[in-house]
């Protein structure tokens, strides 16, 4: 029998001001994302999906409606609540990496853990493992400076694993990588899936939302598509992209 999921979006509004215009950027949200699902948020500038992931990374708050995450509403926390929530429940991977340049690989990969009650030594092990996890054992004392592009993603990958979050968020993971390296960070994503990840990726390109096995797409704040993708990558980026204006909005 299937748990709780790790994820439950109900009636969730955002609603900024800007001057004296309203902007709607969510209208009206509900999603349930369950224990290692790899999930695309998919949608244009605009959709709604960066605000989506501002709140799913407790970066933001919404209007209205809640969040709760591990049966917890985190919508309805503190301040220094939600930043806890965030440092151990919550990994994040950014387009741009995001790697203090003085400092090398272990180092970088520990600040997730720099308020834990643990010994240098505890964190020390946990970040060395994290790398060994992504395949950079042999890079422990590499500064960014001295790393690929696609290396400095394992590493921030690294970082966002080692505290053992229940999701790990994405943020255009492949945005600033070639090809062939965001092929290799793809692979990365579906072996920590098997492995048991959640993993929740925001992307606007099809090729790289058709390695996740569920697509959740947005328009002007609502989400009107929500579908399981079981086909190979290749044919399910065609259809993707064949299909993105076939589907008219539903609230959700």
């Amino acid at each position: 029998m299937q748990s709780g999921p790790v994820i439950r979006l109900t009636d969730l509004t955002k609603v900024y001001k800007v001057g004296t215009e309203t902007i709607n950027a969510l209208a009206g949200v509900n999603i349930e994302i369950y224990q290692n699902e790899y999930v695309a948020i998919m949608g244009t500038s605009g959709s709604g999906k960066s605000t989506m992931l501002n709140i799913l990374g407790c970066l933001d708050r919404p209007t209205a409606g809640t969040y709760e995450l591990d049966g917890q509403k985190v919508s309805q926390m503190g301040s220094s609540a939600l930043a806890r929530v965030r440092n151990q429940r919550i990994g994040f991977v950014f387009q741009s990496f995001e790697l203090l340049p003085r400092l090398n690989s272990v180092r970088n990969v520990e600040l997730p853990l720099i308020y834990s009650p643990d010994g240098w030594w505890n964190r020390r092990r946990l970040a060395r493992e994290a790398l060994e996890r992504v395949g950079l054992g042999a890079r422990l004392h590499h500064k960014p400076t001295q790393l690929s592009g696609g290396q400095k993603q394992r590493v921030a990958i690294a970082r966002a694993l080692v505290a053992n979050p229940s999701i790990l968020l994405a943020d255009e993971p492949t945005g600033n990588l070639d090809s062939a390296t965001s092929d290799e960070i793809l692979a990365l994503f579906a072996q920590l899936h098997r492995e048991g990840q959640t993993v929740i990726m925001v992307t606007h390109e099809p090729d790289v939302a058709a390695h996740a096995k569920r697509i959740i797409r947005m328009k002007d704040g609502k989400v009107y598509s929500d579908l399981p993708m079981e086909r190979d990558p290749a044919s399910t980026a065609s259809h993707i992209s064949a299909s993105t204006n076939a589907e008219e909005p539903r609230h959700g």
